[in-house]
């Protein structure tokens, strides 16, 4: 039964509303207007194929598998750099207001566990995007004091706003405090354009990703086929973080 009422509320919540609305149309003008019935047709089909989770996982599992994640014995650098992806303005915290969205959340932990493992300094870069977004590096900075990690092995970058400047301004730190091997702590699908950034400012780092969002290995079922926000959500991230990619590839 549960399956079911999962099957019905995806057709009717966005976007598979819209897909069911763009299909009657679709419908409704086949016979008076065959040309525009196509086109209505089409694009309702590239909303539903970008709006299911079997092509959002494909897109998003051939990011995430590009780099392995290293294990602890293989692990070789001076400095742990971890890259921002967001953070609230103003929302409460145990000591202070601010916090990171979901992606830079996992990034956080996964290096403050390094650094318990490793002793290595954390460098964290990302700053205030938005005027109601929270400036990520001080808010890090913050919630890893709180979680242990010593202020002297701290290093903040809060200028940055993408990830071109993250790895600009992050070499100029590296390379004022005599460090020149980073391992750099990001979401396993935004790994593959931030080592190709970095790699253009001249630093070669150690892949360690995380914040993973496709299962290893996947399996196949119905309801991978429903239309959903976050599949859609998914699937944009993955073609952005491609179109990033072949930025980079055209700037070099």
């Amino acid at each position: 039964m549960i399956y079911i009422i999962k099957f019905l509320y995806s057709f009717v919540l966005p976007p598979g509303l819209f897909i069911v609305l763009l299909f009657g149309m679709t419908i409704w003008l086949w016979r008076s207007q065959f040309n525009v019935a196509m086109v209505l047709l089409a694009i309702t089909l590239l909303l539903y194929i970008s709006s299911i989770s079997i092509v959002s996982n494909l897109l998003i599992g051939s990011l995430e598998r590009q780099y392995p994640q290293p294990t602890v014995a293989e692990l070789q650098g001076d400095v742990i750099v971890v890259l921002g992806a967001g953070a609230s303005k103003g929302t409460p915290d145990i000591d202070g207001t601010g916090n990171m969205y979901g992606s830079a959340g996992n990034r956080l932990i996964t290096a403050a566990r390094l650094h318990r493992i490793t002793g290595l300094p954390i460098l964290f870069s990302g700053g205030q995007v938005f005027s109601d977004s929270g400036n990520e590096a001080d808010i890090a900075k913050r919630q890893l004091l709180g979680m242990g990690v010593e202020e002297s092995k701290l290093m903040v970058e809060n200028r940055s706003l993408n990830t071109a400047q993250n790895a600009n301004n992050t070499a100029v730190i590296l390379k004022e405090k005599g460090l020149s091997h980073p391992i750099l702590v990001t979401s396993g699908f935004h790994l593959p354009r931030s080592v190709m950034q970095f790699k253009r400012v001249g630093l070669t780092v150690q892949p360690f990703p995380t914040d993973y969002w496709v299962s290893q290995p996947s399996s196949m079922y119905f309801s991978k086929f429903y239309p959903s926000a976050s599949a859609m959500s998914s699937t944009a991230t993955a073609i952005k973080e491609y179109l990033g990619m072949l930025a980079v590839k055209i700037k070099n």
